[in-house]
């Protein structure tokens, strides 16, 4: 059986301009070279639902900022779209390299890139998709609405140029008034994050592998023994039964309902992993079954295709047929009966051994629903292979508890993966270039619509050292997803592994983290009811502001502000680091603070003026918290002495919150005749207030601040000191910072 390999054009050239239709909303146009082309286009995977991508709206009067041009020659379509001379590029989807795209090349080609450096083009995701900021800070996102391999040339500036198979729609948002309207645009038509369970934002601890259940157990029982906060313990491919999936070693693993109770008892989740790669093997009972139902992805001649991963001869299953994705969703339903929290799909490129692709062979036969594009050739589906596989996990962790929320983590997505899975920047090396890089990789794949993601904390290839690990804990605690991962070979990665002074930098990153929580929760409620950002560049706070289009030593957390301090060491050399450089700051007020926590290896923190988070204790675990918990209120004044913020509520898993069940609270703080007035302005949600204290910490500048407390949900006012006395107090402040610094510099010397 032979697939599909494209529609052929009329002619070996064909050029012009793209014809256009509105769609989705306004300001968002869809592109065709012909009407033709948009007549006989594949149906949209990336959309949520691709009728929308192809149904225009009616009534509006608005016509593109910017029309592309089209070039189709022997079968390739090139789509050109010049914008103004110093327009900044971003998105690209999971790249190595630096945060600002122009010069750079990527081609959307799902790939097992181990080891991968700032020049590799393809890893292990695809997103066709560019932001681009204006010169006046406006922004437009540009969408190449197709599965196949797709070049992405930002090599000149200001000119995006995108070549694939032809034929493929192009879809334009914006220009919009800022780069968040865009993505929140995008989020209209490829859907929001799921949302995730609030325990899933606690620290995650894994390793390649943690041989035995024993193992384990040492792992959990150290972790609260040293103080030492974590919520999640991950199981890798060693907990099978020889690599097979849905089984476990009757030796090592031999009763992981009884795991999974121990763990739960002292406050831990366990996530577990499955592949795609399923054992050629008669009397296992998930390739009979398999074979049973036909879900096998098939060669040209029509047999199940066979490659060799882990467990030895495999064959696949083919996600793109709905038959498959229930079969292996009710697998999924009968493995969580063990106890499973969580499921890891990996090497869902798919990755094939022995091959010189490192994949299966591009001409293999999907025989796909046919609202998903019908029978095509694996060069087809393949970028869409991993997200299908999630979407059926996802399904059927869901079919086995429809009151938790399901959480997966993916390695191989396509733009739309969002909507099932997290995911993290793949096999990355313990190196302070990878550390540096992780950064800009987390932060591309929130501006490409994937806003929990995060590296493997400390690499996941090769020994980090003891300054490597605390400085990559230290960033890697304020990203959205927070896991510590490393290679079978490598040294022992825990927190504990690397010294005491290594252990305390941990303890207080993580701290930190689990201090943040609710406002963390809060972004990704945000993230999935509006679709906005959890994570984004510094430049988010002015995009107007060119110094801070390059900077990828920092990013938002909302108004939270992460700067990172990193020493690189090359050839021997110690470069200068942030201590011994200028911060570059947005505009306008930026007010730094700790936790009576500072630490060389930690970042420096800052609140941008004008907003208020909320924080809470920092638990060992996030099943601690607890609704009466003491609130704090952090609260940086802008320039007109007013403050404003949000706080997210609700049980953490499940979805009461969509029937109303939570509580969403605005809080505003203003400043008149030296009194500050903190209150509730509005709220939302049928959730009564907890009867708790309100802890309020408003900052003055160079770390110092004012304490108040009162009832949450009362009036609070402060009375504001004398220029003397803040003076007084900034100055106390930045001495014993500067004598925390020291003492810390010392021990770790």
């Amino acid at each position: 059986m032979a697939g599909y390999e494209g529609k052929a054009v009329t002619s070996d050239v064909n050029s012009g301009t793209m014809i256009y239709e509105p769609i989705l909303e306004e300001g968002v146009f869809r592109f065709d070279c012909s009407a033709d082309d948009r007549n006989t286009a594949f149906p949209s995977l990336s959309f949520v639902n691709s009728k929308v991508r192809d149904t225009p709206i009616m009534g509006t009067h608005t016509v593109p900022s910017y029309l592309p041009t089209f070039e189709c020659v022997l079968g390739q379509q090139l789509v050109k779209i010049e914008l103004p001379p110093g327009t900044s590029f971003y998105g690209t989807g999971e790249v190595s390299g630096q945060l600002e795209r122009t010069g750079k090349r990527v081609f959307t080609w799902n790939t097992a890139a181990w080891g991968y450096g700032p020049g590799t083009t393809s890893l292990y995701q695809s997103h066709p998709w560019v932001l681009a900021v204006l010169p006046n800070g406006e922004a437009l996102g540009v969408l190449a609405d197709t599965t196949r391999r797709c070049e992405i040339d930002l090599q000149k500036e200001s000119t995006i140029q995108i070549i694939a198979l032809s034929s493929y729609p192009v879809i334009i948002f914006g220009p919009f008034t800022s780069p968040t309207d865009v993505l929140i645009s995008l989020s209209h038509a490829v859907g929001t994050m799921f949302m995730p369970p609030k325990w899933s934002l606690g620290y995650h601890q894994c390793r390649w592998s943690y041989d035995s259940d024993a193992r384990v157990r040492e792992i959990a029982r150290t972790f609260r023994e040293k103080g030492i906060p974590c919520d999640v313990i991950w199981m890798d491919i060693d907990y099978m039964d020889g690599f097979r999936c849905f089984t476990f070693d009757k030796e090592r693993f031999s009763d992981p309902k009884s795991l999974v109770k121990d763990l739960h008892l002292s406050g831990f989740k366990a996530i577990w992993m499955l592949d795609p790669g399923i054992k050629s093997e008669e009397g296992y009972f998930v390739y009979d079954s398999g074979s049973e139902r036909d879900v096998w992805i098939q060669t040209t001649e029509g047999r199940p295709f066979v490659g060799e991963v882990w467990p030895g001869p495999c064959v696949f299953p083919d996600f793109t047929q709905s038959k498959a994705r229930s079969w292996w969703a009710g697998l999924v339903k009968d493995f969580i009966a063990n106890g499973v929290d969580g499921i890891w799909n990996d090497m869902n490129e798919p990755t094939v051994f022995k091959a010189v692709t490192k994949t299966i062979p591009e001409s293999n036969v999907h025989r796909g629903d046919t609202e998903l594009g019908g029978c095509q050739n694996h060069s087809h589906y393949h970028n869409v292979y991993g997200m299908l596989m999630a979407r059926s996990t996802y399904e059927g962790m869901t079919l086995a508890n429809e009151n938790k929320r399901p959480f997966v983590l993916t390695r191989a997505g396509f733009i739309g993966s969002q909507r099932y899975a997290a995911t993290w920047t793949g096999d990355n090396l313990s190196t302070w270039e990878h550390l540096h890089m992780s950064i800009s990789m987390v932060l591309q794949l929130g501006l490409s619509g994937q806003p929990l993601s995060g590296p493997d904390i400390g690499g996941f290839g090769g020994n980090a050292t003891p300054r490597l690990f605390g400085r990559w804990m230290g960033v890697g605690s304020m990203f959205p997803f927070c896991r510590g991962h490393s290679e079978d070979d490598t040294k022992d990665h825990e927190p504990w592994s690397f010294g005491e002074e290594c252990e305390e930098v941990c303890r207080l990153a993580l701290k930190r983290r689990y201090r943040l929580i609710p406002h963390i929760y809060t972004l990704f409620y945000m993230a999935h009811t509006r679709g906005t950002p959890v994570a984004t560049p510094t430049f988010f706070a002015d995009p107007k502001d060119v110094r801070l289009r390059t900077h990828e030593n920092s990013f938002l957390l909302g108004p939270l502000l992460i700067y990172a301090r990193f020493f690189f060491f090359f050839f021997g050399y110690e470069l200068l680091g942030l201590d011994q450089l200028q911060q570059v700051l947005p505009k306008g007020i930026w007010l730094s603070f700790d936790f009576d926590d500072s630490h060389p290896d930690l970042p420096a923190l800052y609140l941008q003026g004008g907003s208020i988070i909320p924080l809470g204790p920092p638990h060992q675990h996030i099943g601690e918290a607890n609704p009466t918990d003491d609130l704090s209120l952090l609260v940086a004044l802008d320039e007109h002495g007013k403050a404003k913020g949000i706080l997210f509520e609700d049980d953490g898993d499940g979805y009461e919150f969509t029937k109303g069940g939570y509580l969403l609270t605005t809080y505003v703080a203003e400043v008149e005749s030296s009194v500050v007035t903190v209150r509730v302005s509005k709220t939302e949600g049928s959730w009564k207030r907890p009867t708790r204290r309100l802890h309020v910490q408003l900052l003055l500048g160079g770390g110092a601040m004012l304490d108040a407390w009162s009832t949450d949900g009362e009036i609070l006012q402060i009375v504001m000191p004398s220029d003397i006395e803040v003076h007084s107090l900034v100055s106390a402040s930045k001495k014993q910072y500067k004598i925390r610094m020291e003492l810390a510099s010392a021990r770790s010397s």
